[in-house]
């Protein structure tokens, strides 16, 4: 494989700005050029197509429900009802959360549950009851609703394979939602591999998800997981799949490429994490599939290679939280926030907080908004979409 000199560099950075990039056209740029030199292209990409400010969302995380319906071979989020560790927030617990992240200055409520707890565990199904709820959809409804009221907060939900019916009661008190796609490999749901369990993690079940929040005008983040046994082929696939829906729905927020940290107390706890090099790869070329996609890292995933990460293509640091933990990965605590801002001025780019809703949305998708939460978001928002300097 080649290096690039700076004007070939130029120009297929340019090219790959102006028209879609092919899956064949991109498996040739794998053969021709290295990593390092694909990085170097995501960067320019980058630059001129998201040539704001570095962001991250300042977030409580709020493990709601950790029960789970779903056994993934990664996972170690999910608790059974005997675990010490299971989490069944009450609101009071909730809101006292978010309370004290308001004091905080973040500005997101990051709402965590496992996949439908309640077709698993009759024990869950009955504690709804308390609150009127025959759903975690409708509990999280009231969850959403107090956040906003009592603390203005702005909420945003992770909680699996929403339906459409769930997506459009969501909308109306989340600004955005979360659903990782992981992988479109069907491959990765058969015998003996991560999702064999999690019907969830279905690929057709994921997109459905996707798609039916583009119907509704919902922004969306989803992502991949790279280091599951997926091939290079089918991480290009799963981009050019996210991509598509993009397209077409305009609703795809952001895109996390999220690296696999093997946990010693799961089936995958053998399996090698993926490369460094292979990682980078993958980030540079969601970049150069979707030129102009916010696309992120988590920071805590990959400590003190911040830099590498930024050279990659991406404009965006996720979720940091100065007082709740990482539920999903327990081992990674965050980073300090001054930390991950002195890396990435010292790379040469502004820091800035923006909200659990990209700017394009304030800006220029203003439809994608129920107008409720305008009244939540505006006091927040600078002109620029991001989070008000005096707040962040």
């Amino acid at each position: 494989m080649d290096g690039l000199d700076l004007s070939t560099t130029n120009e297929i950075a340019q090219r790959i700005q102006n028209i879609p990039i092919t899956k064949g056209e991109i498996i040739e740029l794998i053969k021709k050029y290295d990593s390092k030199s694909l990085c170097t292209i995501s960067k320019i990409i980058r630059d001129s197509c998201k040539n704001g400010p570095i962001t991250y969302s300042r977030k409580v995380f709020i493990n709601l429900i950790n029960l789970c319906r779903d056994t993934c071979s990664y996972c170690t989020y999910k608790k059974e009802l005997s675990d010490i560790n299971l989490s069944i927030l009450t609101k009071d617990q909730a809101i006292h959360i978010a309370r004290l992240g308001k004091r905080l200055k973040c500005t997101e409520a990051l709402i965590v549950t496992g996949e439908r707890p309640e077709q698993k565990y009759p024990e869950f199904k009955e504690w709804l009851k308390k609150y009127d709820c025959s759903s975690t959809t409708e509990y999280i409804e009231q969850i959403s609703n107090l956040i906003l009221e009592e603390t203005g907060l702005l909420p945003h939900t992770n909680a699996g394979t929403l339906n459409y019916d769930e997506l459009s009661v969501l909308k109306k008190s989340n600004v955005s939602l979360g659903c990782m796609l992981e992988t479109a490999s069907d491959r990765l749901s058969g015998k003996n591999m991560p999702h064999e369990f999690a019907p969830s993690k279905n690929p057709k079940a994921r997109i459905r998800v996707l798609e039916n929040a583009g119907k509704l005008k919902i922004p969306i983040t989803t992502g991949l997981l790279i280091g599951i046994g997926e091939s290079l082929e089918e991480i290009i696939d799963s981009l050019i799949v996210i991509r598509e829906i993009n397209q077409k729905y305009g609703n795809i927020q952001e895109i996390i490429m999220q690296n696999h940290v093997p946990k010693s107390n799961t089936k995958m706890r053998n399996f090698l994490p993926p490369s460094h090099d292979l990682f980078l790869l993958t980030i540079s070329l969601a970049r150069i599939i979707m030129p102009y996609m916010n696309i992120q890292v988590p920071p805590n995933l990959s400590p003190n290679l911040y830099s590498t990460y930024i050279n990659a293509g991406i404009n965006d640091w996720g979720g940091i939280s100065p007082l709740t933990i990482d539920f999903v990965n327990p081992e990674s605590p965050w980073p300090d926030i001054k930390d991950v801002k002195h890396a990435t001025e010292k790379a040469g780019y502004r820091f800035r907080g923006r909200l659990a809703i990209y700017p394009e949305f304030l800006l220029s998708k203003r439809d994608f908004i129920p107008k409720n939460l305008w009244n939540y978001i505006t006091p927040l928002s600078d002109s620029s979409g991001l989070v008000k300097e005096e707040i962040n």
